[in-house]
C-alpha cells in the first residue's frame, strides 16, 4: 500500500529563498531520516513565503500507511517556521 500527501505550507519568517530553502531542508531531512519517507518540495520553489511539499508512504497494509502520513504531517506540524494549509491524500 502506498499512501501519497501533498501539503501547502506558509512561512513567515524568511526574507529569501535561500532563507526558505535552508528551512525547508533542515525539516525534510530530519522527516525523511526519522520516518524513512521520500520527502521532497515539489512546488513553489520560486516563492519565499510558501512551499508545496510531497512524501509518499510504503506499508504493507492501508491503515499503516494511514497511520503513518499522520504521524508525519503530525510532526511536520510541530515547526513554529511554518503553517500548513491545504492538505490532500491519496492511496494507491
Amino acid at each position: 500500500m502506498i499512501r501519497y500527501v501533498e501539503s501547502e505550507w506558509f512561512l513567515q519568517t524568511p526574507q529569501t529563498l535561500k532563507e526558505k530553502r535552508a528551512i525547508i531542508k533542515r525539516v525534510l531531512t530530519r522527516a525523511g531520516q526519522k520516518f524513512n519517507i521520500s520527502i521532497a518540495e515539489i512546488g513553489f520553489q520560486d516563492k519565499w513565503q510558501r512551499a508545496l511539499i510531497g512524501f509518499a508512504v510504503v506499508s504493507e497494509s492501508h491503515e499503516q500507511a494511514e497511520k503513518v502520513a499522520d504521524t508525519v504531517l503530525a510532526f511536520l506540524d510541530s515547526f513554529p517556521e511554518w503553517e500548513r494549509g491545504k492538505t490532500t491524500m491519496e492511496s494507491l
